[in-house]
């Protein structure tokens, strides 16, 4: 786990468990090493029971506050299994009871 990475998993961690994220993930241009400047920074997680659009985007604004950067946040349930190999190739656990 890079530094970056770690920085991340400690500012959201209080979040997520506030939030009942079950676990959580970071891929994309992060979990790659690629980050630029302006990328945002792509998050999934597994909630304890389904929530609506609402809450998730309650939780993205409350992620982006406190890392200040965009995030792209998704659900495991809801990656389009076109994409799947892509995201779980590039995933880093960051927390939870199946990391």
């Amino acid at each position: 786990m890079t530094k970056k990475i770690t920085e991340i998993k400690e500012k959201i961690l209080p979040i997520l468990k506030k939030n009942d994220v079950v676990r959580a993930s970071i891929f994309g241009s992060f979990a790659r090493g690629e980050e630029k400047k302006g990328s945002d920074i792509d998050i999934l997680v597994e909630l304890r029971e389904t929530r609506g659009l609402l809450f998730l985007a309650g939780l993205k604004f409350e992620l982006e506050d406190v890392l200040e950067r965009k995030v792209d946040l998704l659900t495991y349930k809801a990656i389009n299994p076109r994409l799947e190999k892509y995201v779980y190739k590039d995933e880093i656990k960051i927390y939870g009871e199946r990391s």
